[in-house]
Formats: C-alpha cells, sequence, structure tokens
C-alpha cells in the first residue's frame, strides 16, 4: 500500500488532468478543430488538434486520445493517382481507391485503365505509390 501511495504522488500530474470535452456531438470521421473542443484549460488542445474520430463523440463527453487517430488522406472510392518511380522515370494513371488510407499505409487501389487491382503506399499528397514485387 505504500508503495502505491508512493507511486501514486510521484506520478505526472497531468495524468489527472481534467479531459478535453467535445463542444458538439462528433460523428466518426471528423477531423478536430478548436471549435469542437472545451475544457481542459490546464492542458494543451495540440495533442488532439488534426486528428480524427474513430467513432462518435458525444457532446459534453471526454475526448479520449483511444477514440482518435490520424487522418485518412485516401477515403474509400476516391479517386487517386497511381504512381511507379524509378530514378529515370515516373509512370501515373488514375485508380479508384478500394480502401481508406493514412500516410504511409498499404491499400488497394482498382487501376481504372487496365481494371486490375494493385497494393501501393499512400503518400503525403495522397498520391498512392506502387513498387516492384
Amino acid at each position: 500500500m505504500k508503495r502505491l501511495a508512493l507511486l501514486l504522488a510521484q506520478a505526472p500530474f497531468a495524468a489527472f488532468a481534467e479531459p478535453h470535452v467535445a463542444a458538439r456531438t462528433l460523428p466518426a470521421g471528423t477531423v478536430i478543430a478548436p471549435e469542437d473542443i472545451m475544457g481542459g484549460a490546464d492542458r494543451d488542445a495540440d495533442d488532439i488538434l488534426g486528428l480524427q474520430t474513430r467513432t462518435v463523440i458525444y457532446e459534453g463527453r471526454p475526448i479520449h486520445p483511444t477514440r482518435l487517430s490520424q487522418p485518412y488522406l485516401v477515403n474509400r472510392n476516391q479517386l487517386v493517382t497511381i504512381a511507379y518511380e524509378t530514378p529515370l522515370m515516373r509512370i501515373e494513371a488514375e485508380g479508384r481507391a478500394l480502401d481508406p488510407g493514412q500516410q504511409d499505409q498499404v491499400i488497394r487501389v482498382l487501376n481504372l485503365s487496365s481494371r486490375s487491382t494493385v497494393s501501393g503506399r499512400v503518400a503525403a499528397d495522397g498520391s498512392v505509390i506502387v513498387q516492384r514485387n
């Protein structure tokens, strides 16, 4: 019991800080903006701004980091540019994303001209880079 009291006394106070609260109902997929949060005055909101909700967060409920993720750059069924790069050339084609994807995540894309499915890594600009097998 003494160890637990000692551990709690040494724990950083940020762990016990009041969490940020949703200022309105945030549907799944919402990217958190400053007007979406309230409370948590003793904490900086930068740790959750720009993140995307995984599930619905109702107005007045705490926003836990476990319910947030990095935003998707590519959504399912979105038209994307498929690119194959080598040091000497770059080949591009139009495709349709079969999966949603965050930066550096591997997703499947349907090449619209050949109707074949390829896998590629989502780039920062939202294009999908495929590599040779």
